[in-house]
């Protein structure tokens, strides 16, 4: 996969992969994640953390959400910054006003917003893995442009079903790592791999 036009055609086979889960495995999905990171070290320390709606056969994580609400935790959704091709990242909470947004994916209508080096986690939408650590999102580059800033990043998780995963990813200039990624069934810290000196 080394050209853009393989980029895409991948990206549309992964989004048909998820869309055409059931709806028991994407419930399924969304619990077994919340449950593998309810209690984990990253988000039991964290206080300020990004998450995403679910969009496009995306792992729900609706349920995790509810459960950083019951332990005090500060939740933020991510809001494109309509010239700067960026995000910024505004509080949620359980009665937040909302707003579609040129994707049609609902933002929260605040002024209270958290910059993305002032975030302790995110946890990102992928559309495609690999073992590396590799990832393949939407196209848009948003999280990239985002994170793009070395040491001024949170932790950055990867979310996505165990479906998503493909067995190697090329890895663009712009690309910026994850710490981890998560799915329904593993726990996936990225593999570099060994370059003989």
């Amino acid at each position: 996969m080394s050209n853009t036009a393989d980029r895409i055609q991948l990206r549309r086979e992964l989004r048909a992969r998820r869309r055409g889960l059931s709806e028991w495995q994407q419930r399924h999905a969304a619990l077994r994640i919340a449950r593998r990171l309810q209690h984990h070290p990253w988000v039991h320390q964290a206080q300020h953390i990004a998450l995403y709606l679910s969009n496009d056969g995306e792992v729900s994580l609706q349920p995790l959400i509810h459960l950083l609400w019951l332990q005090n935790k500060h939740v933020y959704l991510p809001v494109v910054h309509p010239l700067q091709q960026r995000m910024r990242f505004a509080l949620y909470r359980r009665h937040s006003l909302m707003r579609r947004n040129r994707f049609d994916i609902p933002e929260p209508r605040t002024t209270k917003h958290r910059a993305p080096y002032e975030l302790d986690l995110v946890l990102l939408p992928l559309v495609g893995f690999d073992a590396l650590g590799q990832r393949l999102g939407m196209g848009g580059g948003f999280y990239d442009r985002t994170f793009a800033r070395r040491g001024m990043r949170p932790l950055l998780l990867g979310i996505a079903h165990t479906c998503q995963q493909v067995a190697r990813l090329p890895n663009a200039p712009w690309d910026v790592p994850l710490n981890a990624i998560v799915t329904d069934t593993a726990w996936i810290s990225p593999r570099r791999p060994h370059v003989p000196s």
